[in-house]
């Protein structure tokens, strides 16, 4: 296998502490600045890996987890699966999350699981992704994709700091 390129998998119950950590480390360093840092400094890699594995044991298998490794070690993830419109989930398809180790950014590892998640969910008429408004790099990665935004727009309430958030759309 080339290991220039990464290898990417389903996620099994024995990645959520990794796929923890790359998540919360993910999101102290992408949303500095945009988030209250209190609320940053006290996410919890332990208390996120035990919700995750009560997640992933109980999963229905609407959600789909994808881990990237790369020289072995998983150094990227994402979660994809039916659109959530409230409580409904609709024809479309969502990105629900990728992230990566802050060590991998800029290496591929996020195009990779970008272009994986998109064409997996092809079969879906539109997929979308909400991103963090001020998130500037994110959104120039997702427009990079292909994904644009829509005009639809959300609050996003993070310790009493609006953080709002808008929807993208494409991916095909």
């Amino acid at each position: 296998m080339d290991d220039r390129f990464p290898h990417i998998r389903p996620m099994t119950l024995a990645d959520c502490d990794r796929v923890s950590e790359i998540r919360i480390r993910g999101w102290q360093h992408a949303y500095r600045g945009l988030m209250p840092q209190p609320y940053l400094d006290a996410l919890s890699v332990a208390q996120d890996a035990e919700k995750r594995r009560a997640r992933f044991a109980r999963g229905n298998g609407s959600v789909v987890n994808l881990v990237a490794e790369r020289d072995g070690e998983i150094a990227g993830w994402a979660a994809y699966g039916p659109y959530r419109d409230g409580e409904v989930r609709t024809a479309d398809a969502e990105l629900y999350a990728l992230y990566l180790d802050p060590a991998h950014i800029g290496s591929g590892i996020g195009r990779a699981l970008l272009a994986e998640s998109v064409e997996r969910c092809s079969r879906y008429p539109r997929m979308f992704l909400w991103v963090l408004k001020e998130n500037a790099g994110a959104r120039r990665f997702y427009e990079g994709a292909g994904f644009r935004p829509d005009g639809a727009e959300e609050p996003f309430d993070v310790d009493g700091v609006a953080v709002p958030e808008v929807r993208y759309v494409g991916g095909r």
